[in-house]
C-alpha cells in the first residue's frame, strides 16, 4: 500500500513539476522519480503536501525541511498533520518537541519528548534533546542529568555522545 502511495506522489510531483516546468521554462528540471521527497525544494514539498494531505511522510518531509529552514512554527504544524495520521511515530514527536523549543515553548517541548519516550524508552534522541532543555532552558539539572546518562547508556558511541559528555561536565559542575 505504501508503495502504491509513494509512487502515486512520484506521479503527481512529476506531473505538477513538469506542468511548472512549462510555465518556467528557463529553470531546470529539479525533480526525478529516484529523488526522495526530503531533496525537494520546499515550495514543492508544500504543494506535494497539499496533494497528498493524507500521506504522513510527505507531512514530515515537509517538517523536516521546514525545521532545517528553522520556520520552527510551520514546522510544528507539518508535524502535527503526520501526527494526525501516525501518532506513535517517535521521530516525529522527537522533531515536533525540538521545533516546540526553537519556538520558545519549553514546556510544550518536554511534554513531546515525554510522550515520545512513553511510546518508546530506548530512543536516544529523545532522551538527549530532553535533557537538552531541561538543563539548559528549564534549569532542572538534575533531571537533564538523568537524560544524557541515559543517552550515554543507549549510544555510548552515538554521533551526540561527545556533546552529552560536555553538557553532562557542564551541568555537574555548576550544581
Amino acid at each position: 500500500m505504501n508503495k502504491i502511495i509513494v509512487a502515486a506522489l512520484s506521479f503527481l510531483m512529476l506531473v505538477t513539476i513538469g506542468c511548472k516546468q512549462q510555465e518556467r521554462k528557463q529553470q531546470p528540471l529539479s525533480y526525478s522519480p529516484a529523488t526522495p521527497p526530503a531533496q525537494l525544494p520546499l515550495d514543492q514539498l508544500e504543494q506535494a503536501a497539499k496533494m497528498a494531505p493524507k500521506t504522513a511522510q510527505t507531512w514530515i518531509s515537509l517538517g523536516n525541511a521546514l525545521m532545517d529552514a528553522q520556520r520552527f512554527g510551520e514546522a510544528v504544524d507539518a508535524y502535527e498533520k503526520a501526527l494526525a495520521l501516525e501518532p506513535k511515530n517517535v521521530p516525529v514527536l522527537v522533531d515536533q518537541g525540538t521545533c516546540y523549543r526553537g519556538t520558545g515553548k519549553f514546556d510544550k517541548a518536554v511534554e513531546q519528548y515525554r510522550k515520545a519516550l512513553k511510546i518508546d524508552p530506548k530512543f536516544p534522541n529523545g532522551h538527549r534533546n530532553l535533557g537538552v532543555v531541561l538543563g539548559f532552558d528549564l534549569n532542572r539539572k538534575a533531571e537533564a542529568i538523568k537524560e544524557f546518562n541515559r543517552y550515554l547508556e543507549l549510544e555510548p558511541p552515538g554521533p551526540e555522545a561527545d556533546s552529552a559528555r560536555k553538557a553532562l561536565q557542564e551541568l555537574n559542575s555548576s550544581k
